[in-house]
């Protein structure tokens, strides 16, 4: 069994370099930022499997590679970049990888929201352009956090909150229990907490949540928080209600359309604090995801020997 790694790009080769073994499936390693998908087909050709960070998978481009049999995802939102269901169909499995950056993001979260309650982003650009801004921060030592979604991230957010003595609230799709959390209804979460923070994967059920009816059932100058996928948020409704000074602040680290585009609205704004779909991007996070990805590739050469 063979593959190919089509988008190493950002270091992923040279992690993959570190990590990989002699008893690993041979795989092929092309550095590209962007595949298209006309090229898919060549690239494909004769492999097995795929390994994709971030390149897009249509349907009608993988049906013109005949042999494949497996995508190897490196992360949790596969959806974002194509469909497992429809690829199912035409015999394409596909193989997600969880658990590999929960700390990571989970302190990426916790970073937004201090630099959100604290305006850090707002003074940053202020002192570059030669001015003065100081802010008046939020204290979140005894304020609410409602971390939505709690999976492995989630419960790390909750964790790391408990220890610099904020109140947690969670809510998850399925019944949960963990220590000094309090499971709560959507609505009551949404009104009572200083912080919110969305941990939930993108799917039909889950695209768009937060939208504006919701949105405007948050806590007022609550601080929200979105380091899983920009889809789960209505941005227009966000914007809205940042504009109008419902919200104290949003920091995001993922976007409905992604890069941002120049002059994107949420680029305008003084109460929003960016960064570039960078909560999983530390080398350790990087070593476990390229290699579990390479243990997915060995079980499945096992299990076709």
């Amino acid at each position: 069994m063979k593959g190919v790694f089509i988008d190493a790009s950002d270091g992923l080769a040279e992690v993959y370099r570190k990590v990989s073994r002699p008893s690993d499936p041979w795989v092929t390693v092309y550095e590209e930022e962007r595949v298209p998908q006309e090229a898919l087909p060549r690239l494909l050709l004769g492999e097995d499997f795929v390994i994709v960070d971030h390149t897009k998978l249509p349907t009608a481009a993988m049906e013109s590679c005949p042999g494949l049999r497996h995508v190897i995802f490196l992360g949790t939102g596969a959806k974002s970049y194509m469909s497992p269901e429809e690829l199912r169909g035409i015999g394409i499995r596909v193989h997600i990888i969880k658990g590999y950056g929960d700390v990571a993001v989970a302190e990426h979260a916790i970073a937004l929201m201090a630099a959100g309650a604290r305006g850090l982003a707002r003074m940053d650009r202020g002192i570059r352009e030669g001015r003065w801004p100081r802010t008046e921060g939020l204290e979140l030592a005894g304020k609410t956090i409602g971390v939505i979604g709690f999976g492995g991230i989630g419960a790390e957010v909750a964790r790391i909150a408990r220890g610099i003595g904020m109140r947690v609230l969670a809510w998850n799709r399925t019944p949960k229990v963990a220590p000094g959390v309090a499971f709560v209804a959507l609505d009551r979460l949404l009104s009572e907490s200083d912080v919110v923070s969305l941990h939930l994967l993108l799917d039909e059920e889950t695209k768009g949540f937060l939208d504006a009816e919701r949105l405007k059932k948050l806590k007022p100058k609550a601080i929200l928080v979105n380091t899983a996928r920009g889809a789960l948020v209505d941005e227009e409704a966000l914007v809205a209600a940042l504009a109008e000074g419902r919200l104290r602040h949003a920091a995001l680290d993922v976007f409905a359309s992604e890069p941002l585009p120049p002059g994107h609205p949420l680029t305008l704004l003084d109460t929003v604090t960016l960064s570039a779909h960078s909560g999983f991007r530390t080398p350790e996070a990087s070593e476990r995801l390229v290699r579990s990805g390479l243990d997915i590739a060995c079980r499945l050469a096992s299990e076709a020997s």
